[in-house]
């Protein structure tokens, strides 16, 4: 917080002998004060000619006072023409080392945080689209097998009647006879292939 004033040529020449306040007879104390803080050089300045003059602001209302007392048509605000207000450079202190050090810890650790729950999202999606892979591959499957199936059963049942009604005619002369035959062979076999395709089936869906 600003506390003190760089003061202008108005203020310096005001104090000095002959000047604006020289009629105002000031308080010794006050005159020594203002010129003490006059002739002084802040090391803390930034002039190029060397450090600046500070007026702490309480000399300044104690001058304001005296002149309010003495009705005096001196006012202050004509003499701190030219002055500024100091503010003196904020110096930052150092950073500690260890606290720098558990900051980056905890950023690292919210960062990481973050990504595992990105790719945990991503994880999650790729599962369940493999699943739906998964579960359409096996439905696939199980249709080609059944048709694999269907056809093995057809040619299974036609190849016995064929073979049943060509080998029937060293046995019967008649058509009828070896027609007859012949579904009652093609329905043997077709049976025992329902018998065995019903005991694949239940297999399977004992696996599922």
């Amino acid at each position: 917080m600003a506390s003190c004033l760089v003061p202008g040529n108005r203020l310096v020449r005001a104090l000095g002998p002959g000047g604006e306040l020289e009629p105002e007879q000031l308080p010794r104390k006050l005159r020594a004060e203002l010129e003490a803080a006059l002739g002084k050089k802040h090391m803390g300045g930034d002039s190029p000619s060397g450090p600046a003059c500070l007026v702490h602001f309480r000399l300044i209302r104690d001058l304001h006072q005296h002149l309010r007392e003495k009705d005096s048509t001196l006012y202050l605000h004509e003499l701190l023409e030219g002055s500024e207000i100091y503010l003196p450079e904020v110096v930052k202190p150092p950073r500690n080392p260890e606290l720098v050090a558990r900051l980056e810890k905890i950023k690292i650790q919210l960062a990481n945080e973050e990504y595992k729950r990105i790719t945990r999202n991503v994880t999650c999606q790729d599962s369940r689209h493999g699943e739906i892979l998964g579960d359409l591959g096996k439905q696939v499957r199980s249709v080609k097998a059944l048709v694999i199936t269907v056809f093995n059963f057809i040619v299974t049942v036609a190849a016995a009647f064929v073979c049943t009604y060509l080998g029937s005619q060293y046995i019967f002369t008649e058509m009828t006879s070896r027609i007859l035959a012949a579904l009652i062979v093609a329905s043997v076999v077709g049976l025992a292939e329902l018998y065995v395709m019903v005991r694949a089936m239940e297999g399977e869906l004992g696996e599922i």
